[in-house]
């Protein structure tokens, strides 16, 4: 009998086949349903070639001829994705079979369905059931590897990984062919020797080790000093754990030796140890292969530090990483800085060992960058004197992701202070400015106290675009979205914005004729066009040009730029440019923070671009910024197409209605916590005509309730109140009064509670704070 190794191309498909029992159960599944189908259509027609009754008929036919159909259809597909499988499966096998790796198929559960006979000759296949057994003499734990390759390739459809084997250096790969059948090849890789380009480096030991210790690699170097190839550092270190930058002994077949050793990570648990000599032989000339100098090469940057403090000698990697300031007998002090103490004090505790041997991260004083090294310091002694070896590394990109996470939670931590802050600031806001709007109706201009009232009502209105600056950073502001032409926006404030610039400035607008519509806020996109061109403006205080461009974008592919991702579609891009003298990079990442401005004291508030920046995310838009010193600076917009249909007419009859009229009749529910804000709603609505029942809280509302011969038009009603929410109590109210209409108010945003109030029929929502005339036309719209 044959063995189930050496087979055909046939024997090949057989074997992939067999090995995926998901696919041929689908497949067979598929077949059953055509035929079944099939068969039911051909009885209903027979069925209705001897029914009496047309009707009857008639259905009977047209069910049975659908049934056929749809079985014909099914067999047909059943049938080509047979023949596609068995196509794709004749390609596969025949490539095993002619392969001369050693390649092997099993099944989802690592049991061998067969294998070419390059796998037979070399791995003993037929005394083992699964792959895992049959590799167990030449890896160290091949169930391990297996599995994760497997893994990942069921969800890729493919892996690999390069494995240190006893015998050498292994690839192995997996196919995943069907769900159930996987193609593994298990190819040998010759040794290849390290780079050549530096004759030094030749002669640097070298030793990869794995996780537990063992020697997966050594080159030409390391076997002379051990004198063979060794399985584990035990066998080589006279005192384990090694220790990086410090001076050991290892056993050699001459004898004992000091040394020292140098560790640089290598991915995946492994380490790779350099063995340098002692730093005792520093006095060997350059250029030997045993001296100090062979450190040069090393992977790693190394710098030799004096017990003052100053450099006495440093490797290539250290120079290119620190830059041109480091030379000989400079102090560390002058290359990095943010230990938070003296560096010389540092230096001192590591020589007298008064601190343990541990990482400290420092930041570079390079003029021409932003970069950290974290440092590791090692004691040594050299002709009986003391000095340190500074081990460094690059950890630029490593606190560039934690100021990046620390930057988030700080802007998080801000908006929702300007969140709660907000929200406290609009209940005040609303009670100064609704209280003085009742004290200008009881004053005419010629009133000595009118022109004060209009400054606490301006001021008041001040405040409240101050508090909406700061709830449009933290995007909790309540946007009125409309559909809007970004040309006609620009035209309406272009006498706004020469006004603005000034007479030294020019300012130039130019428009795309392809230009879409777009939805936001009209007088909040105003706001942001605003601010960036008074920001161009004051960069240019000797007079330039200022440019206006809009453009119809469309991305075939996501856009990614300063880790943000655009998704593909159509935008329009606003681009607003100066020729100012530019912002340095430094200081281009923080220009989106609230209160961070480079403008003198009582310039600017610094809270412009951070509102820009919130009004443009809360729109779903996108913000971006280039600047070149010197040359200026260009802001890019980016708001996606907002397809819309034509709006239709308003009714003629509905907008008279709407018409304010001098006094109206009903009966409100006034629901508020905030008695200033109570007392000044009620006397507003009360000096419309209106019947105003008040209370403070959720719960007083509904108890006001059970009186069934109360009859409440319209509920106006506080969002967030102390125990019952404003949403809740309404729901409750609206199981008995379904035809009440609802005015929701709150110092909040409305998306903050905006699913909940969809779910409130016949009810709208008034942002805090209003004026007098928006409660009461507000209140009377509801009526009507």
């Amino acid at each position: 009998m044959r063995p189930r190794f050496a087979r055909t191309g046939s024997s090949f498909l057989q074997d992939i086949a067999s090995a995926s029992t998901e696919e041929p159960r689908i497949a067979a599944t598929g077949s059953r349903q055509g035929s079944w189908t099939l068969a039911v259509g051909v009885f209903l027609v027979a069925l209705a070639l001897v029914s009496p009754h047309r009707l009857l008929t008639m259905g009977l036919t047209t069910a049975g001829l659908t049934l056929v159909l749809l079985g014909a259809f099914l067999s047909l597909r059943h049938f080509l994705l047979a023949q596609r499988r068995e196509n794709e499966l004749a390609v596969i096998g025949d490539f095993i079979r002619r392969d001369a790796t050693p390649s092997v198929i099993t099944n989802a559960e690592g049991r061998i369905v067969g294998g070419n006979p390059a796998a037979a000759r070399q791995y003993d296949l037929q005394a083992h059931p699964t792959l895992a057994g049959a590799l167990q003499g030449a890896f160290a734990n091949p169930g391990a590897i297996l599995y994760r390759l497997q893994t990942h390739a069921h969800g890729t459809g493919s892996a690999q990984e390069d494995v240190f084997t006893r015998s050498g250096h292994v690839q192995i790969s997996v196919h995943e062919v069907t769900e159930n059948a996987y193609v593994w090849r298990i190819e040998k890789i010759a040794e290849r020797a390290g780079p050549k380009a530096v004759q030094e480096s030749q002669l640097l030991p070298m030793i990869m080790v794995g996780r537990t210790d063992a020697i997966l690699f050594m080159n030409d170097a390391a076997r002379a000093l051990a004198g063979g190839r060794i399985k584990g550092i035990d066998r080589l270190f006279t005192s384990l754990p090694v220790e990086p930058g410090t001076v050991t002994q290892i056993t050699t077949p001459e004898g004992r030796r000091d040394v020292m050793v140098v560790e640089v990570p290598a991915g995946a648990g492994r380490r790779a140890l350099y063995v340098l000599p002692p730093p005792a032989q520093s006095s060997v000339p350059t250029g030997t292969a045993h001296g100090w100098q062979a450190f040069q090469d090393l992977p790693v940057p190394l710098i030799k530090i004096a017990p003052d403090g100053t450099v006495q000698s440093f490797n290539r990697m250290a120079a290119t990483l620190i830059g041109v300031a480091l030379a000989k007998d400079v102090h560390l002090s002058h290359l990095m800085e943010g230990l938070g103490r003296s560096i010389g004090d540092w230096i001192t505790d590591t020589l007298d060992s008064r601190v343990a041997q541990k990482s400290e991260f420092l930041r570079l004083r390079r003029t021409d960058m932003e970069a950290y090294v974290q440092v590791v310091l090692n004691r040594i002694t050299e002709g009986g004197k003391s000095a340190l070896i500074a081990v460094l590394h690059d950890a630029t990109e490593l606190k560039t992701l934690e100021a990046q996470f620390v930057q988030s939670q700080k802007m998080q931590a801000i908006g929702q202070l300007a969140g709660g802050v907000a929200h406290d600031f609009n209940n005040l806001l609303t009670a100064i400015s609704g209280h003085c709007d009742l004290l200008l109706l009881r004053h005419d201009q010629s009133d000595p106290d009118y022109g004060d009232l209009v400054q606490i009502n301006q001021n008041a209105n001040r405040a409240a675009s101050l508090v909406g600056q700061l709830l449009a950073f933290s995007r909790k502001q309540t946007l009125r979205l409309e559909t809007i032409d970004m040309r006609d926006t620009l035209a309406d404030l272009t006498h706004l914005l020469n006004r603005l610039v000034g007479e030294k400035i020019t300012l130039t607008l130019s428009h795309d004729p392809m230009l879409k519509p777009v939805r936001a806020d009209k007088r909040q996109l105003e706001q942001v066009l605003m601010n960036l061109v008074v920001n161009a403006r004051d960069a240019m205080p000797a007079g330039g040009e200022i440019r206006i461009t809009t453009e119809y974008v469309e991305l075939a592919e996501p856009l990614e730029r300063d880790r943000v991702t655009v998704p593909s579609g159509a935008y329009v891009a606003v681009r607003v440019s100066d020729d100012g003298a530019g912002i340095s990079p430094d200081k281009l990442q923080k220009v989106f923070e609230p209160f961070y401005t480079t403008k003198r004291t009582g310039e600017g508030t610094g809270l412009g671009l951070s509102t820009a920046y919130g009004i443009v995310k809360q729109s779903s838009g996108y913000i971006f910024v280039d600047s070149v010193l010197g040359q200026g600076t260009t802001f890019v917009l980016y708001f996606p197409v907002y397809e819309t249909k034509p709006p239709k007419p308003a009714d003629p009859a509905v907008s008279r209605a709407l018409a304010p009229a001098a006094h109206e009749d009903g009966v409100i529910l006034l629901v508020e916590d905030e008695a200033p804000v109570r007392a000044f709603a009620s006397r507003a609505l009360r000096l419309r005509g209106y019947t105003v029942l008040e209370a403070d809280s959720a719960e007083t509302a509904l108890k006001t309730l059970e009186d069934e011969t109360l009859n409440i038009d319209v509920f106006v009603t506080d969002v967030i109140m102390p125990g019952m929410d404003g949403p809740s109590w309404v729901r409750e109210a609206l199981k008995h009064r379904p035809d009440v209409r609802v005015v929701f108010v709150s110092g909040y945003a409305e998306d903050s509670f905006g699913e909940e109030q969809t779910k409130i029929p016949n009810s709208v929502f008034l942002p805090k704070p209003f004026s007098l005339t928006d409660l009461t036309e507000t209140v009377q719209s509801q009526l009507h």
